[in-house]
């Protein structure tokens, strides 16, 4: 496998006789056709890369179908930032900043911080659940949330450069019965020699074949990440039947149209008043105008 084949995949495995997976992934063309359209900071560029590549890794152990969000809000520098990946491993990110970042990492950034994980499965009520901002990088942050709200031992390593991201990820499974008792302690201080430019540089055979030497890994097929944003006209109607008729006659009445931009893509929704009166009916319209 080389290098050009390995990148925006992602790789599946697991150690043999053991209760241990992993998930390796690397985020090239994906990773840059998310964010062409938004103009970042380097140092944010690094960091949402990372968000991404977490992302991926958490979706590819999950059993449903549907969609992971991990959502950072704060009051400071960094408003917003929001990274989504759906089953099939499609993905899309965005973030919003108020004025400068000042300093190169996520804590510089942020003032009463919260990162909440979303899963939306297709059928069924969304689950949200807190990330406390405990530690000194986003690896640490979600290590702690796995292991305290979900009961899984969980590790990661991640690492991005401008438009490329990518990570490995490692999870010892509960009651899964194993003849090598020893080989999560073994395998994690392993991992942990992995360097950023290994991450980012090395396929997925030769990246584990250099750490795990000596273990029996297995390697699964690899699955494609791509990026898409789920945004469409049908989503924007949705939208504005949310907000409501008053809502939206007085945008109406304000611009003449409503247009909406999609924060993702960059994708420019226009919608002119006869469309929009049209999404509501005829009788509310009458008993808001009388």
């Amino acid at each position: 496998m080389t290098k050009a084949h390995s990148q925006d995949y992602l790789h599946p495995f697991i150690f043999e006789q053991s209760a241990v997976r992993g998930n390796c992934v690397q985020l090239d063309q994906s990773l840059f056709t998310a964010l062409e359209h938004q103009p970042l900071p380097a140092a944010l560029k690094k960091t949402i890369g990372e968000f991404t590549a977490a992302s991926v890794l958490l979706t590819a152990t999950l059993k449903m179908q549907g969609k992971l969000i991990l959502q950072l809000q704060s009051q400071g520098a960094l408003q917003l930032l929001v990274v989504e990946c759906t089953s099939d491993l499609s993905i899309r990110a965005t973030a919003k900043v108020n004025g400068e970042l000042e300093g190169d990492t996520l804590t510089d950034w942020l003032k009463h911080g919260q990162m909440v994980i979303t899963l939306v499965p297709e059928a069924g009520e969304p689950y949200q659940g807190i990330v406390p901002l405990e530690g000194d990088s986003i690896a640490s942050m979600l290590e702690n949330y796995m292991l305290r709200s979900q009961q899984i031992d969980t590790r990661l390593w991640l690492a991005a450069e401008g438009d490329s991201a990518a990570g490995l990820l490692l999870q010892k499974l509960p009651q899964q019965q194993e003849s090598d008792l020893d080989c999560w302690n073994r395998v994690q201080h392993l991992a942990g020699t992995v360097s950023d430019r290994e991450l980012l540089d090395l396929d997925a055979v030769t990246l584990l074949q250099r750490l795990f030497v000596e273990e029996d890994v297995r390697l699964f097929s690899s699955r494609e990440v791509l990026a898409y944003c789920s945004c469409s006209q049908t989503t924007v109607t949705n939208m504005l039947q949310m907000l409501g008729l008053a809502e939206v006659r007085s945008i109406l009445d304000e611009q003449g149209s409503v247009q909406i931009q999609c924060d993702f893509c960059n994708k420019h929704y226009v919608v002119d008043e006869q469309e929009a009166m049209g999404l509501f009916d005829a009788d509310d319209d009458h008993a808001l105008t009388h």
